[in-house]
């Protein structure tokens, strides 16, 4: 006899001496059958186990005359998750929105889920319940994602009972941003004549960027100037480049551009008079010093 947890009894095996072996119930026809065909040992087994199988279990004899004796078992049923995290492509913005999320899915009982993060955030957990009495339970990160959050990482720890351990998986974050654009490379020293003089257009976005634009304050480069990529080179230096010029970066999210202003010199720094004139004047004092101690050691 089956008790189901929620439900009527039923007679799902039934042995008689002499009319033999009858299934009455449906849900259990060709899944039961007797190890024995006889009284004494009137065990059974249930193949291809359901979720619905679980309940009470009664065996019962029905003897004359001196009535019914009966002995009851449970049948507990325990369902493995199907675990997995994924982290979800946001864009940096004010408002606070999913980043990842975690679940798992048709389990008994229910899991509980849990997250790491060294990141400022949140997170809230459902569970929607099964018709075979299995339990999915997702959890949904959130925080208000910023371009220094691209790429922190968060774990989902997922712990049940059908467990030895608790399921993890760690996520990247994966914010988007538009460009934030830095010009380096400038020395101060840019004078007649000099053919090394080199700018770097440097930017920061997520996802990379699509293109890097050189200008200068009048619109277009002098002819003394090379772009390759995000590398500015003046092949000679002279007044065209007395200017400002301006680097703009762009990505799908949109645009950013940085300026620097460059001044042409008449000449080197190294070469100006006033540090030929301090290189001279420390001469005399270093030749005073050696003969002061050549007299001494004499």
């Amino acid at each position: 006899i089956w008790e189901p947890v929620d439900g009527q009894r039923d007679n799902i095996a039934v042995y008689h001496p002499t009319y033999g072996q009858s299934f009455p119930n449906v849900a259990f026809k060709d899944r039961v059958i007797f190890l024995q065909n006889n009284l004494r040992i009137p065990s059974i087994r249930i193949k291809d186990l359901r979720m619905s199988d679980a309940g009470r279990y009664t065996c019962e004899y029905a003897t004359y005359p001196s009535g019914n004796e009966q002995g009851t078992t449970t049948l507990i049923m325990l369902a493995k998750p199907k675990n997995s995290a994924k982290a979800v492509t946001v864009q940096a913005g004010s408002k606070s929105v999913m980043v990842a999320h975690c679940e798992a899915a048709d389990g008994k009982p229910a899991a509980t889920i849990k997250w790491l993060a060294s990141v400022g955030g949140n997170h809230s957990t459902t569970s929607t319940n099964g018709p075979d009495g299995t339990v999915t339970v997702r959890s949904e990160y959130r925080l208000v994602p910023t371009a220094e959050d691209n790429g922190r990482e968060v774990t989902c720890l997922v712990d049940q009972k059908t467990q030895d351990r608790p399921w993890t998986e760690v996520l990247k974050l994966s914010v988007e941003y538009p460009p934030t654009v830095t010009i380096d490379g400038y020395d101060h020293n840019w004078y007649v004549g000099r053919s090394d003089a080199v700018l770097f257009c440097h930017a920061t976005a997520n996802p990379e960027p699509t293109t890097i634009t050189w200008t200068t304050a009048s619109g277009s480069l002098p002819d003394t100037v090379v772009v390759e990529q995000n590398k500015l080179t003046v092949r000679k230096v002279d007044d065209a480049v007395n200017t400002t010029f301006t680097c703009e970066v762009k990505n799908k999210h949109g645009a950013s551009r940085k300026t620097l202003t460059t001044f042409v010199i008449g000449e080197s720094k190294q070469n100006h008079p006033n540090t030929q004139r301090r290189r001279k004047r420390q001469t005399p004092h270093l030749h005073f010093l050696q003969h002061n101690l050549m007299q001494k050691n004499f």
